[in-house]
């Protein structure tokens, strides 16, 4: 029996097993899931006061549509033997769908322990339960990108917070379309900048900054930077500078192995490639698992094609933006971007328990967001 062998429970993993499954029909064909934990986490949703309500069951998902899941840690791939180890077991694949996600970069510099963060839900809920007994307190978050706007505003409405960038400007990977909207939100919630600087020590009541400057505070939150899994070292193929696999069109690396979400650098259009989100890591997912499976019976393959690229950025208390294309203009803001972005935070959930209905949403690659 053929098996199909799928690395990682995140949006591209469950979607790629949903998507593999869909092709199978009632063929004889064997697909695994493997991840250690017994959920999906919504990582996107992290930022939120309540991190724990951020995960959907993978049983729910995955036994409904006859895919088995393997709850262990991938160690070691090897792709000329077809077999990867988890949890020191061997488990050998015809196909192999990489999906394993990013780890947030964790800076080098004294007391880099004391360090919190939103990366994964154990982290989330640590930061949570260190704020939550702590009436006006001091947070500061290192980085001003995507991630660390999100945690910074929400945080905002509870205590005084210091957002630190090492850039001359607020959101330096978003470019200027959203930037003044998003200076106006971070004047309205009170929200200091650092900016060209960085976090240097952390000492236990606060940070030190390359300014030579001292911030105390009760939290110091670090949000800069995604790599990569580092699995993605153990499988020949050229990668970009986050340490993604370069796929062709059809999500595949070479011969065997295909890759999805995080992990894999695709052609989003002509001029532009995916960028690690779930917006581009459930369209990857759905595809790498078709093609996975098709590829093994004999059936067509098909393209990666996401839909146009949107942003959505929640702003905490003064709502959110939402903009469309790579220049990211905005098309909402305020409370019409905060709708707009809890509607995406409520669409990004799967389908659950019937299997009918997660084929339906495994078939359809492509959803654009209708606004």
């Amino acid at each position: 029996m053929s098996h199909v062998v799928i690395v990682g429970g995140g949006f591209a993993g469950v979607w790629s097993a949903a998507a593999a499954a869909r092709v199978r029909g009632s063929g004889d064909l064997r697909i695994t899931l493997i991840a250690p934990g017994a959920d999906l986490v919504l990582r996107p949703r992290l930022y939120e006061p309540e991190p724990e309500r951020a995960t959907v069951a993978l049983k729910r998902v995955l036994d409904p549509i006859g895919v088995d899941h393997v709850r262990a840690a991938v160690q070691d791939i090897d792709v000329d033997a077809h077999r990867i180890t988890a949890d020191g077991v061997d488990i050998a694949y015809d196909r192999l769908v990489l999906a394993a996600g990013s780890r947030l970069v964790r800076p080098v510099l004294p007391g880099a322990d004391r360090l919190f963060d939103v990366d994964t839900l154990p982290a989330a809920q640590r930061l949570r339960g260190h704020l939550r007994s702590r009436d006006g307190y001091t947070a500061v978050v290192v980085g001003a990108g995507f991630a660390g706007l999100e945690v910074a505003t929400e945080l905002a409405g509870q205590g005084r917070v210091v957002l630190v960038e090492q850039a001359g400007e607020i959101a330096p990977d978003l470019g200027f379309g959203p930037r003044p909207a998003i200076e106006v939100a971070l004047d309205h919630l009170a929200i200091e900048r650092r900016l060209g600087t960085t976090v240097t020590e952390v000492k236990e009541n606060g940070a030190v900054l390359s300014d030579g400057s001292f911030i105390p505070a009760d939290a110091v939150i670090w949000t800069a930077g995604l790599q990569a899994n580092p699995l993605t070292a153990q499988i020949p193929g050229d990668r970009d500078r986050l340490g993604r696999l370069i796929v062709d069109a059809r999500l595949r690396v070479d011969g065997d192995v295909f890759a999805a979400g995080d992990v894999a650098a695709a052609r989003a259009d002509e001029g532009h490639w995916t960028v690690q989100s779930c917006q581009h890591a459930v369209p990857m997912g759905k595809t790498a698992g078709h093609n996975a499976v098709a590829d093994l019976l004999g059936v067509p393959l098909v393209d990666f094609a996401p839909a146009p690229y949107v942003t959505g950025l929640d702003l905490g208390a003064a709502g959110a933006v939402y903009a469309r294309g790579w220049d990211r203009l905005i098309a909402l803001s305020g409370a019409e971007g905060k709708w707009v972005k809890r509607w995406i935070m409520n669409v990004i959930h799967p389908p659950l328990d019937d299997p009918a209905t997660i084929f339906a949403h495994a078939g359809v690659i492509t959803t654009p967001i209708p606004f």
